[in-house]
């Protein structure tokens, strides 16, 4: 399947997230690895709360700052 990020954050998370889930592979052929994998099972999770954040707020959400947040509203709406 073809994935086409809408900006430039989107192929970085989307990137990142790959990246995340080559480690994951390769990891689960070596022992010992299960508290590891869960830590990055728990970034991957991180990065597609991002990713999510993103798509609902599109332009108006930026993660180029050090204090990233929707430009419109500081709180989510829930």
């Amino acid at each position: 399947m073809t994935v086409e990020p809408g900006s430039t954050d989107c192929r970085l998370l989307i990137d990142a997230k790959r990246s995340l889930e080559d480690v994951l592979k390769t990891l689960s052929d070596l022992p010992h690895t299960d508290h590891i994998r869960q830590q990055l099972l728990a970034v991957h999770n991180q990065l597609e709360g991002m990713h999510d954040l993103k798509r609902a707020g599109g332009a108006g959400v930026s993660f180029r700052s050090s204090s990233w947040c929707s430009k419109t509203t500081d709180v989510l709406a829930g």
